[in-house]
């Protein structure tokens, strides 16, 4: 099941009502609407035309018959307007438009705009033409039950082929009314995320308009409802996206807490009180400097963020807006949410003055899932799970089961498995997939079953998630190689030796058993981890699991040709799979397997290194110049094939030693990269530099990694980068921003830290 169920209880629900009232179109209707966009622009319509009937069919806003006009006004019984809007801001959105006063084609920006000749009119026209008709051929190649990972090709093609049309919302409403069962009506990334969130649900981290699409037509095979009236039912219920802010709670750097009266007084503050009754600003640059001028000339001691404090300010008069929500926080510690029902008001005296009118939605603590906000007293909170958990508790949670959510890539893990049921982390080798599939099944594991994380179980807990000699365990771990087989998986016969003689029983294989003991015990959920998943025959190994494994077929019995018993997957059972990308890529899967999971792609990450260095080599710099040429050097596929920062990490901690250090070079990344270059040489010195490689003789000059040559090693690995002893990253001299709760007169010497 996609969402909780007091989630989907709600949503069919409110569908109902609408319904009731005769507010959503029923399917018969959708579908003649369908039929008459079609036929007047359909690929096969615009294929057709040419010249100045193509620009005036797709681009003159003055023709009520021309695509423009029905995409954003047209509205009657021919083709009502239920299916998103992109009204508003200037008609450059489309790229070009006709003059209403003159009848010129008019190109460029709002603040700069030009006329065009009309055969530089008709060259854009023909452009919008041909990217539409790509568009709907990438459509048409989809598969009906897309994975996330489809939709995330989908957006890569779609930028990569029709650039024009990508990111417009129009072109996204041309490709949803052809394809309605394919993609939402919201055109915009904004209504996209927001509503996902709503339904705590953590949206792809992907940007684009076609990456969250399978979430919703999941959610809508779900519901048993059209896309179309899915999103009408959240808009009727959500209503439009709206903003989330941090506020910080305390005075000054250290200071009492002000959250007493924001609670009781039913409103959010900020300090600065010596600037006095501010509500005459106005809202342009202007007002933002009289902010900055005024902080200036009353905080003299913080002169260089008056910058800053200016915005947050200028964001607390102007910048919430009515109905946003605010996240009132001393730290990490969230300890109200709240509903901004009013503007800008000055109380003055000894409690914060400049203030905004709430209504409180939750008193509950609770802590944020990621640091975010923390050095600022006002900054919008961007982080999904951050947003998710937000709004968890302000929905009714007394039923929901899945409330408690991991933050950051256990998050997503967490997401995609209650979505879909079984998922495959891919990447380069080194960027930890088996590392974090394990950590998410541990503590999945533990969420679910014990409502603690692993590291909070008891023994007898722990026991229970990794098992013993007496029992297996909740998670349990195999790995695919190419003599896998279905007799490993799921049931086969295999030879014994009985009594000296040679049989052959029939054995069950390791998810077989999983199954079974998941059926026993339904109050547990299970999980499974499947290494290395793409080095195995998968049809083979799966057979008819293919088909049961989808969630909205769990449960479902099926007859085992071998045993000729009945087996069904059970819902209580989650499948993680780990693939390295330097070996297969993700495209060359079966198509079957791809449909049924999810895919979370895992990449090198040098932040994770900070600012270690070994002799002056900052690790985390290095492994990404290595990793840029590696992209600008080996091809198509190079990004599948970029260094994971794990082989800088020793004991889940960045390598200390040079020693170690050179030896990873030597016995890991070389060969590694050798084998990317296909014995390349003149390659593998663009990725490595001369000092390591000796295009000539065809060699690595091993040589340089003798401890009596340590200084020329390290003159190697650092010539091919220069821009790496720039980086700030290193820069022993800048220091991090301090992360405190710094609310009121933040950074302002201590004689005004009670303002």
């Amino acid at each position: 099941m996609i969402l909780a169920d007091n989630i989907l209880k709600k949503i069919k629900e409110h569908k109902k009502e609408l319904d009731m009232k005769g507010d959503l179109p029923s399917d018969a209707h959708l579908a003649k609407y369908y039929e008459n966009f079609r036929k007047r622009f359909g690929p096969d319509r615009l294929r057709n035309l040419d010249g100045e009937a193509l620009l005036e069919a797709i681009h003159d806003h003055r023709n009520r018959d021309s695509l423009v006009y029905w995409l954003e006004f047209k509205n009657d019984e021919e083709f009502p307007a239920i299916f998103g809007g992109i009204a508003g801001g200037s008609a450059l959105k489309f790229g070009i438009y006709r003059r209403k006063e003159t009848g010129e084609w008019t190109t460029g920006s709002p603040q700069n705009q030009r006329g065009l000749p009309i055969e530089d009119a008709i060259l854009i026209a023909r452009t919008h033409r041909d990217q539409l008709l790509k568009g709907a051929e990438l459509l048409d190649k989809l598969p009906i039950n897309a994975t996330d990972l489809d939709y995330l090709n989908l957006q890569h093609d779609m930028d990569d082929l029709a650039p024009a049309i990508s990111n417009s919302s129009w072109g996204h409403k041309y490709l949803s009314l052809l394809y309605p069962e394919k993609l939402d009506n919201y055109h915009t990334p904004d209504y996209q995320r927001f509503h996902l969130i709503k339904l705590l649900q953590i949206p792809p981290q992907e940007d684009g308009r076609y990456v969250c699409a399978g979430r919703y037509v999941s959610i809508a095979r779900e519901l048993g409802i059209s896309l179309n009236n899915l999103t009408a039912t959240l808009i009727s219920l959500n209503g439009s996206p709206y903003q989330y802010w941090r506020i910080g709670t305390t005075k000054g750097l250290r200071g009492d807490s002000e959250w007493k009266y924001m609670r009781e007084g039913g409103y959010i503050a900020i300090g600065w009180n010596e600037l006095g009754d501010i509500s005459y600003i106005s809202n342009d640059k202007a007002g933002k400097e009289k902010i900055r001028e005024k902080i200036t000339a009353r905080y003299p001691d913080s002169p260089g963020a008056a910058s800053k404090q200016a915005n947050q300010v200028f964001n607390f008069i102007f910048g919430i807006k009515n109905g946003d929500l605010v996240l009132a926080c001393s730290g990490m510690k969230v300890l109200g949410i709240g509903k901004v029902t009013g503007g800008y008001v000055f109380k003055e005296g000894p409690n914060f003055s400049h203030r905004r009118p709430v209504e409180w939605l939750s008193l509950d603590p609770w802590d944020l899932p990621e640091k975010e906000g923390l050095t600022s007293t006002l900054s919008k909170l961007k982080i999904h799970a951050n947003l998710a958990e937000a709004e968890s508790h302000i929905l009714d949670i007394s039923t929901l089961k899945t409330h408690q959510r991991l933050s950051g890539l256990l998050g997503r893990i967490q997401s995609a498995l209650e979505r879909k049921g079984q998922i495959i982390l891919y990447g380069p080798p080194g960027t930890g997939k088996t590392y974090w599939a394990e950590r998410a099944a541990y503590e999945l594991a533990a969420l679910y079953n014990f409502g603690k994380s692993f590291d909070e179980l008891s023994d007898e807990h722990r026991k229970q998630v990794l098992g013993n000699d007496k029992f297996p365990g909740i998670i349990r771990i195999c790995s695919f190689h190419p003599a896998y087989g279905y007799e490993d998986f799921l049931e086969g016969y295999k030879p014994e030796v009985v009594d000296g003689q040679m049989i052959f029983n029939l054995s069950d294989g390791i998810f077989k058993k999983l199954c079974e003991d998941a059926q026993k015990d339904t109050d547990h959920r299970f999980f499974l981890i499947i290494d290395e998943i793409n080095r195995g025959d998968i049809p083979r190994i799966f057979g008819e699991l293919i088909t049961i494994l989808e969630k909205n077929k769990r449960g479902k019995p099926v007859i085992l040709p071998l045993s000729k018993a009945q087996f069904q997957v059970p819902d209580n059972i989650y499948i993680i799979g780990t693939m390295n990308t330097a070996d297969r890529s993700i495209a060359l899967l079966d198509t079957a397997l791809r449909r049924r999971f999810g895919f979370i792609e895992i990449m090198p990450d040098s932040s994770i290194l900070g600012r270690s260095s070994v002799r002056g080599i900052p690790l985390g710099p290095w492994l990404d110049a290595i990793n840029r040429q590696i992209c600008d050097n080996i091809g198509r596929d190079a990004r599948n094939l970029q260094i994971g920062h794990s082989y800088l990490l020793e004991n889940g901690s960045p390598i200390s030693d040079f020693s170690i250090f050179s030896r990873v070079i030597q016995e890991d990344i070389i060969p590694l990269l050798e084998e990317y270059c296909y014995e390349d040489y003149s390659v593998l010195e663009k990725i490595l530099g001369k000092g390591l490689v000796d295009v000539g003789n065809q060699r690595i000059k091993h040589e340089h990694f003798e401890e009596s040559r340590r200084d020329d090693l390290i003159q190697a690995l650092i010539t091919p980068f220069p821009v790496v002893f720039t980086s700030s990253l290193v820069q022993e001299t800048e220091s991090e921003e301090p992360e405190e709760d710094l609310t009121g007169s933040e950074i302002i010497s201590e004689e005004n830290a009670d303002d």
